[in-house]
């Protein structure tokens, strides 16, 4: 099977080659653990899910490491600790705020059916290397000290006769395009204004280490080597994958292989590099100021995690996707029905035509597309069928649980009393069996204003929430 990935630093879709097929290696930037992950958060971490379940049924489970990180020294940490524990030494309301952050971003993503990565390296951990990493980039000459920073010298990068990859190759752009629209800090101890930290001086009570090169004071790594120390100390100076949300393209992964290539004098950091697009809201980009910054703790107030997760599929990973209600709507009933047809059957080979569309760059909206050709089969077909079905559901990170702990799932998320609508059903029944219509009309309309529709056959009546 050719499995092919669009890589953003080349631009092209390429088959898939790893560097060792007994450890397939990918990267993925994690959360900065300060506040509640938003449904932008979210898409990343299904997008590189979907692909890490891909790379496991491809080489096996034991042959794929994947690393995602948490960033847990930040100035945003920093702000919020100080503001949720203003009478607590900064140092100690940090850690509470990391370690809190970190639970609910587990619990969300859990909730979305994401596995687990291989390894989940926290930045603090890893200073060592973060310091080993500048110190020589410090003596090869792609870094500087100045006023107690380290900082980085794309220019030093480019200029230098070797193997290297040009600053700016992966953003496309030149130095020029990025000093004129750039996110870059304008400070007085930079040579050049494309200069990036490496390593900066702590603040009073700031989270501090003994600096890199020859610096005095103490200080704290920029967010940058972070990533770049974590990758290297888990998957080595060169690996497969690297993956992100676009808007981590420039100045983030751009710094990341710039840090990387120069420090281990190599051409390459990551093989592939991979980016997931925009998500909007409702025809919107997402801001608070706009009123419509969703976290996922929030939808899953409302909805299984399994139906956001298809939502977010439904769209092809590269392309920006606009998070609708509608859509969101259309995943539920569409799980409904999946769970209906297949959440009992026992997985065996999930169907040829899905793995070879999710090898395809992982073309979900097409998978998604052929699963409902095969729901139809596993309805009227037979048990090999629905064995089929579910494997393949299962290959996307659906069917986790049975129909029954499904139903309770949707029932909790709606905050139905399912007691209280049983009880009310069975009055309805006995009024139904009298011919006393107009009090099971009565109740019929009580359960409508809770959200309950209710389904009447022969066998009974059944009910569901309504969507």
């Amino acid at each position: 099977m050719d499995l092919r990935l669009y890589d953003t630093l080349s631009r092209e879709k390429r088959s898939f080659v790893p560097l060792d097929p007994q450890n397939v290696r990918m990267y993925v930037c994690g959360p900065t653990v300060y506040d509640y992950a938003h449904i932008g958060n979210a898409r990343p971490v299904i997008v590189f899910d979907v692909l890490f379940r891909l790379l496991r049924h491809v080489y096996g489970e034991r042959h794929v490491t994947y690393v995602r990180n948490i960033t847990d020294v930040d100035d945003k940490i920093n702000e919020r600790a100080t503001r949720d524990f203003p009478g607590m030494p900064l140092n100690e309301a940090i850690r509470k705020v990391t370690e809190q952050t970190e639970k609910q971003f587990h619990e969300d993503v859990d909730a979305l059916g994401c596995l687990r990565p291989t390894v989940e390296p926290r930045a603090t951990e890893h200073i060592p290397e973060m310091r080993e990493i500048i110190e020589r980039l410090l003596q090869r000459g792609f870094a500087y000290v100045a006023e107690h920073h380290v900082l980085f010298s794309p220019e030093a990068m480019n200029a230098a006769n070797s193997i290297l990859p040009r600053y700016g190759a992966l953003a496309n752009r030149s130095l020029d395009e990025m000093i004129a629209g750039a996110r870059v800090d304008i400070a007085p101890y930079k040579r050049e204004a494309t200069d990036f930290v490496l390593w900066k001086p702590s603040k009073p009570g700031e989270p501090s280490w003994p600096s890199p090169g020859g610096i005095k004071v103490e200080g704290r790594p920029g967010w940058h080597v972070e990533c770049s120390a974590m990758a290297w100390k888990h998957l080595g100076e060169q690996f497969d994958i690297h993956g992100g949300g676009i808007d981590l393209v420039f100045p983030h992964h751009e710094n990341e292989l710039a840090q990387s290539c120069c420090a281990f004098h190599e051409s390459v950091m990551a093989n592939f590099w991979m980016h997931n697009g925009f998500l909007q809201v409702e025809g919107d980009k997402m801001s608070k100021s706009e009123g419509n910054f969703v976290t996922i703790r929030d939808l899953l107030a409302d909805w299984p995690g399994e139906v956001l997760r298809l939502t977010m599929l439904k769209t092809h990973y590269r392309s920006p996707i606009d998070w609708t209600l509608k859509s969101v709507e259309e995943s539920a009933k569409t799980l409904d029905d999946w769970y209906l047809v297949a959440s009992d059957a026992e997985s065996e080979q999930p169907a040829p035509s899905v793995v070879e569309l999710l090898a395809d760059d992982l073309n979900t909206p097409h998978t998604i597309a052929v699963l409902h050709g095969l729901r139809n089969g596993a309805a009227s077909g037979t048990e090999r069928d629905r064995s089929q079905f579910a494997a393949s559901l299962r290959l996307l990170g659906f069917l986790s649980e049975s129909a029954a702990e499904w139903q309770q799932q949707k029932q909790q998320a709606s905050g139905v009393d399912a007691e209280r609508v049983d009880k009310l059903i069975a009055v309805r029944t006995a009024a139904r069996a009298r011919k006393d219509f107009k009090e099971s009309d009565r109740i019929r309309d009580e359960l409508a204003a809770m959200g309950v529709v209710l389904k009447d056959s022969k066998e009974g009546t059944t009910w569901e929430i309504a969507r």
